[in-house]
Formats: structure tokens, sequence, C-alpha cells
């Protein structure tokens, strides 16, 4: 091992801190518009000033917080045109790895898909929101390294924080779980038999879905008109 080698064995508190607020964001313990009050959050995370004013500069580069002026930090509002924007992006870029990754496909591969799938299953079961999103965000990552877009998973992550905030928002839909296990083995499936154009599409098809809940999600809580994007 070179002398130069960092082990890391464990996270900073920093980062421990960013995942917890990330978290409370994502899961609207602070809701949209919700200020982010400094000396509160010491208070109440148990962390220095120093480290919540980095993790709030690290979340406003994640879309996650606006600092308002006079008001300071505050939490992101859900904007609807930004929200079709983001579901476009998706839909380009999932749908292409879908296929590629139908191309390429492997029974290991396959098998490592639709173990996470099982996982992300079981969570929806046990109703555990954080599990979900944990499942789901590695399933990605697993589809867009099987499909070779390095370079696509690397754009998607720059926009991970506000997927899984959305995300929250969908799956809490009722019977989301059984709507969104359908629609993925079907991706799974296409897949699995080497068909590019059906796993394209059946990806499209959950991304749109998905998009639709989420504007209609965002409108319910009176953020916006729910107009059904033909895009998403």
């Amino acid at each position: 091992m070179s002398d130069l080698k960092v082990v890391r064995e464990t996270k900073t508190l920093r980062e421990l801190t960013l995942d917890k607020l990330r978290d409370a964001i994502v899961r609207g313990y602070f809701p949209p518009g919700a200020r982010l009050v400094e000396r509160t959050l010491c208070d109440e995370l148990g962390v220095s000033r120093t480290i919540v004013r980095e993790v709030l500069r690290h979340l406003e580069t994640e879309g996650l917080v606006d600092v308002a002026a006079r008001q300071g930090p505050v939490v992101a509002r859900l904007n609807p045109a930004q929200v079709s924007e983001i579901y476009e992006l998706r839909g380009l870029l999932e749908a292409n790895a879908a296929r590629a990754c139908a191309e390429r496909s492997t029974p290991e591969l396959v098998k490592q898909l639709r173990g996470i799938r099982k996982k992300i299953e079981a969570a929806f079961q046990a109703e555990d929101l954080s599990a979900v999103l944990a499942h789901t965000e590695h399933f990605y990552d697993a589809l867009f390294e099987g499909a070779q877009r390095t370079v696509s998973l690397a754009v998607v992550k720059t926009l991970n924080a506000r997927i899984n905030r959305l995300r929250a928002l969908t799956i809490a839909t009722p019977g989301r779980s059984t709507e969104s296990n359908r629609e993925m083995n079907r991706m799974l499936d296409a897949i699995e038999r080497h068909d590019g154009d059906a796993a394209f599409a059946a990806s499209i098809a959950h991304i749109r879905r998905t998009g639709e809940l989420a504007l209609l999600a965002l409108a319910q809580r009176g953020e916006g008109e729910y107009e059904p994007d033909a895009t998403l």
C-alpha cells in the first residue's frame, strides 16, 4: 500500500451531519420554505455552527437549500417546471441506459439487478422510506454501470438529492409500491431477454408515471398546478 493511501473506515462528523440533514429535508421533516436557523440546527444535530454552515452550503449546491435575502437558508421549494425538467432528463438518461443494459446484459448482471429489486420490494413492504430510497439509488448505479454509461451516471448523481426528494413524494402514493414493482420488473424482463427497445419503452413509461405522480403531489400541496407533461 502506498504511504499516501488514505484509509477511511468511518464517516466524518460533517458527513454524518450532511446525511442527517439531507434525509430530514427529503423526508419532509423540514418542509419547503422552512427556515434553517443555524443555532437551532446546532442544538438539534448536536454539532458546531461551523459544521452546520458547511453542510448548508453543500445542500445549496444539491438544490435542496436556497439562501433567501434577509431570511437566510430555507428549504428549497419544488418548482413544477424544474420538476418536469428533472424527469425529462431522467427519461433521456435512464431509458438509454436501460436499452444499453439490455444489449450488454449477462446472467450475473440480471441476478444483481433482481436482487436489488427484491430489497426495494421488501423495504416497501416494511414501509421503510429510507431503505427504499437507498436501494433504489443502488439499483440505478448498477443499471448505469451495467450499461457502461459512466458519464450519464455522473450527471444523474448531481441530481440525486432532488430525485430522492421527489421519490419520497411518489412512493408515498397509495398503491405505488405494487405499481412501481410491476413497472420495474417489466423493464428487467426486457433486459434479461436482451430486448433493448422494450427496456427503453418500459423505462420511459416508468419515468412518465413517476413524473405525473410527483406533479400531482405538488399540486395537492399547493406548490403548482397539475399539468401532465407530454415530454415526461
